[in-house]
């Protein structure tokens, strides 16, 4: 077999030049039968070695057969029915190659974004490199939002991925960066959002006071989200690498710092700089809504003896005044706070940590107060206590039986004039 640059001189000589197959073979060095060949062939010689073979194409009758039964058939179970003993990956790999034939196709075919339309919502969890609280590092979820049209990008840590929480930090990116809400949020199957294209409670309510609407992709859909979880890897590789954080509130602040450097870069995909487009972007939304929406953690509860709430699996203590009475709790994305008939009593910062107890020292004084006054209140209603060794008298049981009535056993006993003396 010739190689490429034979074959090429070949079909140049006869070409360019118009020589004889004889003369070409004898310049080149090869036989007459080689250069008809190569006069013949109109693409450059390409040398394929014969396949050697598998041990899985004895089986591939069966997998074809189980394949057009049931097309999602994963392999592991391929190969307990067709009785594999050998390498699984020799066999994932055959059934990785047969399986397109039987399945069904599902293409994604290439968005295109208009302006003021859509913006995409998912959640980025870095490692654990968030201290909250003394020697514990955690990993909360990082929101990331992104202007389908412009590509701008916004994101906030979140202490949680409760719905709450999730509304919350919508709410403090559209309002406090954006400035404009969009007709679509898209979402994944986030539980805090909704499951099967069911929206919670609470999103239903934050997408009907915004005027918009939230959508859910389909399970295992990435491709439909495409442009927030490339924003999600710029930000792990990007922004994450050498950095170090003291609280959530440093992580956030040197989010917030870093964001509007990586809106100037110019994407591939529209050819610009996100920072230049929002603009555009958010005028082509809608304006935010005249009332706030309700975000946040919010609960009414009646308090207790021990004037703690519970939110979020940590204790805060409460202004012990109102032991008994019923409280609205109120839980942001940085603050607790409890409230009383419209009158705050108490305000805590969030604590990111579980299982801890914060407490106000002025609470703790104030319940101490409140113990004193109630144990003279209670000494003073219950009078002076009996000295010890005084006789205290009791009506004779005679007297109790003449009121209800009552036989005495004896007639002997009716004179005795029994009593008891109980003496302390």
């Amino acid at each position: 077999m010739i190689n490429v640059e034979d074959w090429a001189e070949i079909r140049r000589l006869h070409r360019s030049e118009g020589m004889a197959i004889k003369a070409i073979a004898r310049q080149v060095g090869v036989a007459r039968n080689t250069v008809r060949a190569a006069l013949a062939a109109d693409t450059p010689p390409k040398y394929e070695r014969k396949p050697a073979g598998s041990r899985v194409d004895a089986f591939e009758g069966q997998i074809r057969a189980l394949l057009a039964q049931t097309p999602t058939m994963p392999a592991s179970v391929i190969a307990e029915r067709i009785g594999w003993e050998h390498s699984a990956s020799v066999l994932r790999a055959r059934v990785a190659q047969l399986r397109p034939l039987f399945a069904p196709a599902d293409p994604a075919d290439r968005t295109e974004y208009r302006a003021g339309e859509i913006v995409q919502c998912d959640l980025w969890f870095p490692a654990k490199i968030v201290p909250v609280s003394p020697g514990v590092m955690a990993a909360p979820p990082v929101l990331t939002m992104v202007a389908a049209w412009s590509g701008f990008i916004m994101a906030v840590l979140l202490p949680s991925r409760t719905t709450g929480d999730l509304l919350a930090g919508m709410w403090h990116l559209l309002s406090g960066t954006l400035g404009a809400v969009p007709k679509t949020l898209v979402w994944d199957n986030e539980a805090g959002i909704g499951q099967h294209h069911r929206l919670t409670v609470g999103a239903r309510a934050f997408a009907g006071t915004l005027g918009t609407r939230i959508y859910q992709t389909r399970p295992r859909d990435p491709e439909a989200k495409g442009v927030v979880e490339r924003a999600n890897g710029y930000l792990q590789t990007s922004f994450l690498p050498g950095r170090t954080f003291t609280s959530p509130a440093d992580f956030n602040t040197q989010l917030e710092e870093w964001l509007p450097r990586a809106n100037q870069r110019t994407l591939r995909r529209t050819g610009t700089q996100p920072g230049l487009q929002v603009g555009n972007d958010a005028a082509a939304m809608m304006d935010l809504p005249p009332v706030a929406p309700s975000v946040g953690m919010r609960d009414r509860v009646r308090l207790g003896r021990d004037y703690y709430v519970r939110v979020l699996g940590n204790d805060y203590s409460v202004d012990p005044t109102v032991i008994g009475r019923f409280v609205d709790v109120t839980a942001g994305l940085t603050e607790v706070a409890v409230t009383c008939a419209g009158q705050v009593v108490a305000a805590h910062e969030r604590c990111w940590d579980t299982r801890r107890t914060i407490t106000d020292p002025a609470h703790v004084t104030a319940a101490g107060v409140l113990r004193q006054t109630y144990r003279g209140r209670s000494a003073a209603v219950s009078g002076p206590a009996a000295k010890a060794g005084a006789v205290v008298g009791v009506r004779a049981l005679s007297d109790y039986d003449d009121l209800f009535s009552l036989t005495p056993p004896t007639a002997a006993a009716e004179g005795t004039g029994r009593h008891l003396e109980i003496v302390r």
